[in-house]
């Protein structure tokens, strides 16, 4: 899109949101280098073409910091991934740990005693480790508060600052 020729320059926004952004007459620097300092005479420019322009660089600029979001995320997503199969490997591994030794603790116990009662003193350790686990558990979960609080309330005041309030006081 271009406006007429002004006696201070041209309004031209053809390559995007950084050079309708610099025709308004600043120096603006962008990931592919500064963008030369231009002059616009506003006074031949519509404000439909002005807010236009505004509201399609927005747009611009929103779909661009949400891909970068979408790519932080990806990356962040794939770390996790892999930080987490190591853990899943390690708990299955200590899984096979505890459960040989749980059974050397039971061969060791049956040369004390009979087997079935070793196995007997085996399983009820592991029930008092469950036990424990579960009230643990149980008492953490009861803490959670699912309701994200400080979200509701700062989404609350998001109203009052598009008019111009701040901390939902006029």
């Amino acid at each position: 899109m271009s406006a007429p020729q002004g006696p201070a320059g041209s309004y031209a926004t053809a390559g995007g949101p950084e050079d309708s952004l610099a025709g308004l007459g600043g120096n603006l620097h962008t990931d592919r280098g500064p963008v030369a300092q231009r002059t616009v005479d506003v006074g031949d420019v519509s404000v439909g073409d002005l807010i236009g322009n505004v509201t399609r660089d927005l747009s611009t600029l929103m779909r661009q910091e949400l891909a970068l979001a979408q790519a932080e995320v990806k990356q962040e997503v794939a770390k996790t991934a892999k930080g987490a199969g190591a853990l899943g490997g390690a708990g299955f591994a200590a899984f096979f740990v505890v459960l040989f030794l749980s059974l050397a603790l039971w061969a060791g116990l049956s040369n004390v005693m009979d087997a079935g009662w070793a196995a007997v003193i085996v399983a009820v350790l592991w029930a008092v480790v469950a036990a424990v686990l579960f009230v643990t558990g149980r008492s953490q979960l009861r803490q959670v508060n699912p309701k994200p609080e400080r979200t509701i309330d700062t989404l609350s005041q998001v109203p009052d600052a598009l008019k111009g309030h701040r901390g939902g006081t006029a």
